[in-house]
């Protein structure tokens, strides 16, 4: 099973972030980090850190809240928002970087998930740091676009919007 957990803060963006993922899936549960659970983290077989709108930052005060990140075993995909927590939650820090729509990524190292992107939508207000122990597997122009250590995968970008096979890649054998 794939656990999604939704960062957003309102309802309403569910629609935007949370649902073109689970259009992707078979096998999924989704829930809030708020109401996240140790019995989630171990039930899930993979994990996806979705995305949030522009404004909605509110994850960000409560970073503590993924601790657990940093020694969870299973497989992770943090898509923007759930890069940023990922990232931070292994040592990294924020900055202010804006952007918006369709962007070119350059690859600069080979991996499976991303090796066919090239094009990406972008929606963020803040990029990272690259955390000690990761490999950069991509950027654009003006931030870090891919993240990996091990099984531990970020992408700044959408895929959910514009790259959709990124999902079903990740989502494979579940």
């Amino acid at each position: 099973m794939m656990l999604v957990i939704n960062l957003n803060k309102y309802k309403l963006h569910d629609l935007e972030f949370i649902k073109p993922i689970t259009d992707l899936l078979t096998r999924f549960r989704v829930v809030h980090y708020k109401n996240l659970k140790q019995s989630d983290l171990d039930s899930a077989e993979k994990i996806i850190v979705a995305g949030t709108s522009l404004k909605d930052d509110e994850y960000l005060r409560d970073i503590k809240s993924f601790s657990w990140i940093k020694s969870y075993k299973k497989p992770i995909l943090g898509i923007c928002s759930g890069m940023q927590i990922l990232a931070l939650a292994n040592g990294a820090k924020l900055k202010k970087t804006k952007e918006i729509g369709q962007i070119q990524i350059k690859i600069l190292k080979e991996d499976h998930l991303i090796n066919n992107v090239e094009k990406v939508y972008s929606l963020h207000q803040f990029s990272t740091t690259l955390p000690k122990g990761f490999d950069l597997l991509a950027k654009s122009s003006k931030s870090i676009q891919a993240i990996r250590k091990g099984n531990h995968y970020g992408l700044m970008f959408h895929p959910e919007v514009f790259n959709k096979e990124v999902i079903m890649d990740f989502a494979k054998d579940i």
